[in-house]
């Protein structure tokens, strides 16, 4: 019978010894014992190991020091690269792999976060997500920052600081390591498309779906750069996306609102040509444009167009053809400048129903049909032209490389309507995983009950089904269009955010109702909410707590997603966004982050116990396919612990889960699979007997025992261990 024979090249980061651990070989089902059998060493970092009489086999390697592969299947000779693919002959070293043997210093970015290329990761639940504003993350280049006309900050001697435009492309270019160290395969992005309004930093008020906002780009910092580092980190790039709105003066080239151009407006009791306020000197216009006016759209009548490539300083009287007032006049009617009529706009590309008011928030047909805000006016998403429009521009970024899609706002479309734009750009690049934002306060069940308010055709698991029974899910089959988990979220306010487990399995036992509940994804807090209060706030809870919620996302159903500075408590208790009146972006969530993650505070940041910990889970999901895609069973919930089973393509991948909260705990799980369970967290060894699998899971911390698994995966922190 012939050997199979593997080899294996060490990656940058790892230690001296390379170990193969090996089980279910044929044709005789034999396998090692924890830590496995040290591989033989060959030239240029390549170990081989033989298999003596074995034609198959499920395996990995290791460094005996937490640095390890997933678990791997053979049943042919093989090279197993640096770049984490198969290849059937030995490939040439990459130029950036050093000889540790020689005292070369390897790339501390590579230190047990290596990914393989984003092409050969096909199946999305393999990722986790790090989600930024790109416009408040990292500022590689001064030279593109903005200030808005809302909210700017003034220090003690009254000068404009922290510009509203502050991160870029070439910023965040810049820190892509960090992210990649910190573990993420996977980076969401706010809306790269231009923007226009007071306060349109976030990316969703769109105004040229076709273009990147210049004020994200640099040279040599291009949207298609960013893609391609990222790319060359094996991290994928998903693309927020709005369809339901545009900003409150059109689209360029499509279609024209009715303004007054802005450099006319001044303020009551101020005169034209005195106004102060930081960068806007003289009048409102923008102050980064020559002529003050930065509605260049085509479609504008010609009147307007006339008077944005002149006149600057907004001094030549202007008529307003709806009033025939004479501008500039203090204190004349601010909406001909920044609001809109709604009676007034295109049919063709936008509704006319007014504004979204009171109980139309759990409406269907309004919520869908009205407009959010004056800054963001509802498309008619239903016009051929509309989507014509939308799809086309996005392809283009699919075409660029963009991994995946996040879509904005997504009760404020109709699902059939809005699932005609998710299968299109689906169709247009196989694979593409597209998920959506469907904001809930509550459990979101609809018509099935738990005390909603809202009907089911507003809610998340609406749009992961295609049936029409708003009771019963199981009507119509998946969709493909799962949504970010804001039931589990809703949760987080009555039990994380106290210390608790308590209500979380009351959740987890309603997976049936999503098309694909393990592709929903899943989080502690966003941009726009936070488990604390009435949501609006970044979670404040005590650091155990908030590690406590991480050991529950990252072994639960679904795909974690961590929002920026979480890692660090960045912004703890502040609101998500402004509240009050004067609020400015720095008392808030979305403060600039980039301070923390400069030259100077970097190692200080990653030396952070939560950074630390959100590290190792990552490397922990990485390395189990059943925390990453099976789904959930033997649910046991008692508010101070949790426990499951992850049981993936019938003990392919068979994990059991305990989870603490508080104090450490003895946890007894019972109908599992028999054998042998090494525990990722502490590295213990366990058999299950007649079915039942005892350990004990200290304060605050996880036990996942894996069958026939990897032992302990990364180092010892302080809430895993």
């Amino acid at each position: 019978m012939t050997d199979l024979v593997v080899h294996f090249q060490r990656p940058d980061g790892w230690g001296d010894a390379v170990y193969i651990h090996y089980w279910d070989t044929r044709p005789a089902a034999t396998g090692s014992t924890w830590p496995g059998v040290p591989m033989t060493a060959e030239d240029d970092e390549w170990f081989v190991y033989r298999f003596q009489d074995v034609v198959a086999a499920r395996f990995l390697f290791h460094d005996g020091h937490g640095r390890q592969t997933a678990d791997l299947h053979r049943q042919s000779d093989g090279w197993f690269g640096v770049d984490g693919q198969w290849h059937e002959r030995q490939p040439k070293a990459p130029s950036k792999q050093k000889d540790r043997r020689k005292g070369q210093k390897t790339n501390p970015a590579e230190h047990g976060s290596r990914l393989g290329p984003v092409e050969g990761r096909t199946d999305f639940r393999e990722e986790t997500i790090y989600f930024l504003l790109t416009a408040r993350f990292y500022d590689g280049d001064a030279s593109n920052n903005f200030f808005c006309r809302d909210r700017i900050r003034f220090n003690g001697a009254g000068e404009a600081v922290d510009p509203h435009w502050r991160g870029d492309f070439k910023g965040l270019i810049q820190r892509l390591d960090y992210i990649r160290e910190l573990g993420f395969s996977a980076i969401w992005i706010t809306p790269p498309i231009e923007n226009r309004s007071g306060l349109d930093y976030h990316g969703y008020h769109g105004y040229d779906w076709t273009r990147i906002d210049p004020r994200l780009e640099s040279p040599g910092a291009s949207y298609q750069d960013l893609i391609n580092e990222a790319h060359a980190r094996g991290i994928k790039v998903i693309q927020d996306v709005v369809i339901n709105h545009s900003c409150q003066f059109g689209i360029r080239g499509k279609v024209w609102i009715d303004h007054l151009p802005m450099k006319y407006y001044v303020p009551q009791g101020a005169e034209q040509g005195n106004v102060n306020h930081g960068p806007y000197q003289g009048n409102l216009g923008n102050y980064a444009w020559p002529n003050r006016d930065d509605l260049d759209n085509p479609v504008a009548p010609q009147w307007y167009r006339e008077r944005h490539a002149r006149d600057p300083e907004g001094r030549e009287p202007l008529v307003d053809p709806k009033t025939g007032e004479t501008v500039p006049k203090p204190g004349y009617e601010p909406g001909r400048f920044f609001g809109i009529d709604a009676n007034t706009l295109d049919p063709e590309w936008y509704h006319q129903e007014g504004f979204i008011m009171g109980g139309d928030w759990e409406s269907a047909y309004p919520l869908q049909h009205r407009h959010m805000a004056g800054d963001c006016i509802d498309l008619a998403t239903e016009r051929w032209n509309v989507k014509e429009y939308i799809i086309g521009a996005i392809q283009r970024y699919l075409d660029m490389g963009v991994d995946a899609l996040r879509i904005d706002t997504v009760k404020h479309i109709e699902r059939d309507n809005l699932l005609e734009y998710v299968n299109a750009w689906k169709a247009h690049k196989p694979g593409l995983f597209v998920f959506g934002e469907n904001l809930v306060k509550g459990y979101g069940w609809g018509d099935l009950g738990g005390g909603d308010n809202g009907p089911s055709e507003i809610r998340p698991w609406w749009y992961t089904r295609l049936g029409y029974d708003p009771r019963d899910p199981n009507a119509g089959g998946d969709s493909g269009f799962p949504q970010l988990d804001f039931g589990l979220f809703s949760t987080f306010r009555d039990n994380l955010s106290r210390g608790s487990f308590e209500g979380v399995a009351r959740v987890l036992e309603m997976d049936w109702i999503y098309g694909n509940a393990t592709e929903l994804v899943t989080f502690l807090q966003n941009h726009d909410v936070g488990p604390d209060n009435d949501f609006r706030f970044r979670f404040k809870g005590e650091q155990w707590m908030a590690a406590a919620a991480y050991n529950l996302l990252w072994t639960v159903r679904g795909i974690p997603c961590l929002y920026f500075g979480e890692e660090i408590e960045f912004m703890k208790g502040a609101p998500q966004d402004v509240i009050g009146n004067e609020d400015t972006l720095d008392q808030t969530g979305r403060a600039y982050f980039g301070d923390h993650i400069s030259d100077e505070r970097i190692a200080e940041t990653q030396g952070h116990p939560l950074y630390q910990h959100v590290r190792r889970l990552n490397q922990i999901r990485r390395a189990i396919p059943a925390l990453q895609k099976a789904p959930m069973s033997h649910l046991n919930e008692w508010g101070s612990g949790l426990s499951f089973v992850r049981d993936h393509n019938d003990g392919e991948s068979y994990a059991v889960v305990g989870l603490t909260i508080g104090g450490g705990q003895d946890i007894t799980v019972g109908g599992v699979r028999e054998g042998n369970y090494r525990d990722a967290v502490s590295g213990r060894e366990t058999a299950a007997h007649d079915g039942n699998l005892s350990f004990h899971v200290q304060a605050n911390s996880a036990g996942i025992y894996v069958l026939d698994g990897p032992g302990k995966i990364g180092e010892d922190g302080v809430y895993l261990r």
